[in-house]
């Protein structure tokens, strides 16, 4: 970003925070298509950063094979989500057994698509260790693909109208606009708060700049912005907020610890540089990756 690199780190990193945070704020306001379009961009570079750090490191994951594969599931994810926003709506439920097929396909689709990456590991008579680089090629989805995509989908809600459940099934922008509302309060209060008063380190090995006192600092400023939410972001019930924000700060942390394992074991600082004073997107949003699963499954659940 131009004149950016010549600030310090911090300002770096405040300024280029607020442009993101508009830019990611506007979209998931403005309407499903771009909050989807913004998403699957911001899910397609981290992955081809996860695997950019492999080769950095030796290995030949399946990079562009993967890509074609994580494009061909965005697509897919999205139509579904706008099939059963269109097929609730019909009288007769037909549209049960339309979503049935729809999730069957989904899993056919992964199933045959990772079938073919080992047979064209199988041509591939250049790599020396095909099975080691088709686990990191599907590890790239799973730690990748998958968080993102629970985060798209979770977005898509049914509705509660008048004490009437499952009225409708559509895009909820309060949703995705609050879990990352709970995590950026998260970083920012660990970050500021570790800064100034951070003693007791977290987890030395790994992490030697993450402190308790950054932990305490971002659960509680997690939790302030949870309980703004639960007054005028009314798509979940108030107290879900704060357990969305617990589950984010705790689980969070440890996939902040993740990628810092993941990055000191290839020896590289940062995923990327995209973002000036935060790295890549897989820095930015390391905890949300290991979260969004939990998120995910509490919501399910309640």
């Amino acid at each position: 970003m131009l004149g950016l690199d010549k600030m310090s780190n911090l300002a770096q990193r405040v300024i280029a925070g607020v442009l993101g945070a508009t830019i990611l704020i506007n979209a998931i306001y403005w309407s499903e298509f771009s909050f989807f379009l913004l998403f699957a961009f911001i899910m397609s570079f981290s992955l081809w950063e996860f695997y950019t750090l492999l080769e950095k490191a030796g290995y030949k994951p399946m990079k562009r094979y993967m890509m074609v594969f994580n494009v061909i599931l965005i697509i897919y994810i999205f139509l579904n989500n706008k099939n059963i926003e269109i097929l609730i709506k019909t009288p007769d439920g037909l549209y049960q057994k339309i979503i049935e097929f729809f999730s069957i396909t989904f899993y056919a689709i992964i199933i045959i698509g990772i079938f073919l990456a080992f047979i064209v590991k199988l041509y591939d008579k250049n790599d020396k260790q095909p099975f080691v680089n088709i686990a990191l090629s599907i590890l790239g989805l799973l730690y990748v693909f998958v968080p993102f995509m629970l985060f798209i989908n979770n977005s898509w809600q049914f509705s509660n109208l008048n004490g009437i459940l499952n009225v409708g099934f559509q895009y909820q922008y309060q949703i995705p606009l609050g879990i990352l509302f709970c995590l950026w309060a998260s970083d920012s209060g660990a970050y500021f708060v570790g800064r100034k008063l951070g003693k007791t380190k977290l987890f030395e090995r790994i992490s030697p700049k993450k402190s308790w006192e950054g932990f305490a600092g971002g659960m509680f400023f997690s939790q302030v912005v949870a309980f703004v939410l639960s007054i005028y972001f009314t798509s979940l019930d108030g107290w879900k907020w704060h357990v969305i924000s617990a589950i984010i700060v705790i689980v969070g942390t440890y996939g902040d610890l993740v990628e810092s394992m993941l990055k000191r074991s290839l020896d590289i600082k940062d995923s990327g540089s995209v973002i000036p004073g935060h790295g890549g997107f897989l820095d930015r949003f390391d905890g949300l990756l290991i979260a969004m699963p939990f998120v995910a499954t509490f919501l399910n659940l309640f």
